[in-house]
């Protein structure tokens, strides 16, 4: 089968209003060429559209015209490779998503281990920063509570007291393979995290694991992060302040 008729097939596959770039078309290196040849005639031709270098999408037509793919289509590519997950949204879209700030940044935060990715295209705007492990569909929401607790003081528009509340009542919600699996990510970073973490969950009376980050840190350290005993009754128990 010819590279464009192979392409041709895949995309017609693809749902209309969804975005793709390379690697959803199963393309090898030596294809690439002669498919970056393909791709543009059907761009020509209409049939698919360029969001940004690498990504298209298929144009829905409605009684209003032609629909644009969402902010959240348009970031599949960057946040997969393929089916497989390999970064997250951070920073203050996440916190403004778990209910911890009202505000958006002009400028997105993507989180990958091993990728450093740069958005700029139309409204959206993202800049790379580096997760603490491997990215997966099974840990990132993990990872993101953990940056919230990192970033605990500077989360804009924000206090202590509202993080310590919303994220209580998210890990209280999660399995204890959840529990287990955030234990285990929290030790891949800083201090403070860890001790927040351990306070959160002695208060909740989930004590299984939590003598591993007991005993990862400095029993000398004092974690400053505006944290009162009323918001925290556990707090003292960890060195926070």
């Amino acid at each position: 089968m010819k590279i464009s008729a192979k392409i041709l097939k895949q995309i017609q596959g693809i749902p209309e209003d969804t975005t793709f770039g390379y690697e959803q078309l199963n393309i090898s290196k030596t294809e690439f060429q002669a498919a970056a040849k393909a791709i543009e005639r059907l761009i020509k031709k209409g049939l698919i559209k360029k969001v940004s270098k690498g990504v298209f999408y298929k144009p829905k037509m409605s009684v209003f015209g032609e629909l644009k793919p969402g902010d959240t289509e348009i970031l599949r590519p960057y946040l997969f490779q393929g089916n497989k997950r390999k970064a997250y949204i951070t920073g203050a879209n996440l916190y403004n998503q778990l209910g911890l700030t009202t505000q958006m940044a002009f400028r997105m935060k993507i989180a990958s281990l091993n990728k450093r990715i740069y958005i700029n295209t139309g409204a959206i705007k993202a800049t790379p920063v580096k997760s603490y492990a491997e990215v997966t569909d099974e840990n990132y929401e993990l990872l993101g509570f953990l940056d919230a607790m990192k970033d605990i003081k500077t989360i804009p528009d924000s206090d202590s007291k509202t993080v310590v509340a919303v994220l209580t009542g998210i890990i209280k919600k999660l399995s204890e393979k959840q529990t287990q699996e955030m234990i285990r990510y929290a030790l891949l970073y800083p201090p403070r995290v860890r001790a927040l973490l351990g306070a959160i969950l002695e208060q909740l009376n989930r004590k299984k694991g939590i003598t591993k980050l007991k005993e990862s840190l400095n029993p000398l350290s004092q974690f400053k992060m505006s944290i009162k005993a009323a918001s925290l009754k556990t707090s003292s128990n960890w060195n926070i302040r």
